[in-house]
C-alpha cells in the first residue's frame, strides 16, 4: 500500500476548550480496502501528486462496465435540466495521455451521451502553452488521471464542452502555467485532481490558482487527516472532500453518503480563515468546503486503454473534483471561492457518519451534521448551492 511521504509542518488546532500544537496526525491511507490501489507514483520533491485511485476488477465484461453511471451520478445529486452548450470545464493535468480523445469517445458512447469531440469543438487538448502539439511525453499514471477527469465530467455534464490543458510534468511552475492558459483560453471552471502538502512558500505560487471570475476547484487529497493540501487550501480554491456513496432505495433520495476513509482533511498552518467559515476547531483555513463520491469502492466506471485494459471502476478525491467542477458548470455561475457553498446549505445533503483519521471524534476527521472537515457543508442536491 501507497504511504506519503509528509513535510514536517505543524497544525495548531482547538479541540473543545484546549489547544493542542504538534505534528500533523497519522494518514488514514492504510484503513482503505485491499483492492484499491493508487494511479501514479509517488511524486519527487516538488511535484504534485495525482489523486486518481483505482479499484482492481475481476471478471469484468466489457458490455457491462463496473461502478457509477451516468445516470447513476445524475440520480444521486438530483441534477436536472440541460446546462448551456457552450459551458466549457478546463482539466489541468500533467503529461499527455495519446488516447485520451479515442477513450472518451467510446466512454460517452456507451452511455448514450452525445460526442465530444475535437472536430465538433466539444473537446480541446493543448500544452501549457496552449499549443495543440507539440504535447508533453506520456504517464502512464496521470494518463488515466486524465481518463478519470474526462469521464467524470462527461458524467455529470453531458454538454458541457471540455478543454483539457496538459501540463509538461507535474512540478509546481508547469501545472501553474497550465493552469493560467486553462484561464486564457477562456474557461471559467478549472477542475485541479492533484495537490501537495501545503508549504511555507506557497504565496509565491498561489497567483496560478487565483483567477477572479473563474471557479477554481482543487481536490483535498486521499491521505485522510494530515496536512492541508495545496492548491485545495487556498481561500480562493474550492476543495473538495470524498464520500462513499451508496444506494439506499428506502429512503426517499435512494442514496445515502457518509465521510470516505481517504478524504482529504486539514487544517492550515499558514492560510488564515475565510470570513466565511466558521467552524471553532481550526483557527485557520479548514479544508474540505463540499464534497461527492470519491470511494474506490463506490465508484465511477472509468474507459482507458493506455494504462487500464478499458473498463476501471476509479475513485479518489480526483473523480469528486470534476463532478463538482461539472455540476458548477451546470449551474452557470462562477464562483470564485467557496462562500456560496456555505450560505446554500438547505441545498446540499449531508453526509453523516465514516471517518478520516484519528482527532477523538472531533468534526475535523469525522462525519458529522452540519460542517465536517471531510464532506465539507456536503454534497449536491442539485446545483442551486453551486
Amino acid at each position: 500500500m501507497l504511504r506519503k511521504t509528509f513535510t514536517a509542518a505543524t497544525l495548531l488546532i482547538t479541540v473543545g476548550a484546549g489547544a493542542v500544537a504538534g505534528t500533523r496526525p497519522a494518514a488514514a491511507a492504510t484503513t482503505l480496502g485491499p483492492l484499491t490501489a493508487p494511479s501514479c507514483a509517488t511524486p519527487h520533491p516538488g511535484a504534485m501528486h495525482c489523486l486518481a485511485r483505482y479499484r482492481v476488477a475481476h471478471n469484468v465484461r466489457a458490455d457491462a462496465p463496473p461502478g457509477l453511471t451516468p445516470a447513476d451520478i445524475a440520480d444521486a445529486y438530483n441534477l436536472g435540466g440541460a446546462p448551456a452548450p457552450s459551458t466549457a470545464v478546463a482539466i489541468v493535468d500533467a503529461y499527455d495521455d495519446p488516447n485520451a480523445e479515442a477513450d472518451l469517445a467510446v466512454y460517452r458512447q456507451q452511455y448514450g451521451l452525445p460526442a465530444c469531440t475535437t472536430a465538433n469543438g466539444c473537446f480541446t487538448k493543448v500544452d501549457q502553452q496552449g499549443d495543440a502539439s507539440p504535447l508533453p511525453d506520456p504517464d502512464p499514471g496521470w494518463a488515466t488521471e486524465i481518463s478519470l477527469d474526462l469521464d467524470a465530467v462527461s458524467a455529470a455534464c453531458p454538454s458541457c464542452h471540455i478543454l483539457l490543458v496538459e501540463a509538461d510534468s507535474a512540478d509546481t511552475p508547469s501545472l501553474g502555467a497550465a493552469e493560467d492558459t486553462a484561464v486564457r483560453l477562456g474557461a471559467t471552471v478549472v477542475s485541479n485532481s492533484y495537490g501537495t502538502d501545503e508549504y511555507p512558500q506557497m504565496n509565491a505560487d498561489k497567483a496560478h490558482w487565483q483567477h477572479p471570475g473563474t471557479s477554481i476547484v482543487a481536490s483535498s487529497g486521499d491521505f485522510g487527516f494530515t496536512t492541508a493540501s495545496f492548491p485545495a487550501v487556498l481561500g480562493s480554491s474550492i476543495a473538495i472532500g470524498g464520500t462513499t456513496l451508496t444506494r439506499a432505495p428506502d429512503t426517499t433520495r435512494g442514496w445515502t453518503e457518509s465521510a470516505w476513509a481517504g478524504a482529504g482533511s486539514g487544517c492550515s498552518a499558514y492560510i488564515g480563515k475565510p470570513s466565511w467559515q466558521h467552524d471553532k476547531h481550526c483557527l485557520n483555513r479548514t479544508v474540505a468546503d463540499i464534497s461527492a463520491v470519491a470511494d474506490p469502492d463506490t465508484g465511477l466506471a472509468v474507459y482507458d486503454t493506455f494504462e487500464a485494459d478499458g473498463w476501471a471502476v476509479f475513485g479518489g478525491t480526483s473523480l469528486a473534483a470534476p463532478l463538482i467542477s461539472a455540476m458548477i458548470a451546470r449551474s452557470g455561475r462562477v464562483i470564485p471561492n467557496a462562500q456560496r457553498i456555505y450560505t446554500h446549505a438547505n441545498a446540499l445533503y449531508d453526509p453523516v457518519g465514516g471517518r478520516n483519521g484519528f482527532c477523538g471524534g472531533d468534526y475535523l476527521c469525522t462525519g458529522k451534521r452540519g460542517y465536517d472537515a471531510p464532506t465539507g457543508m456536503g454534497s449536491p442536491d442539485g446545483v442551486a448551492a453551486l
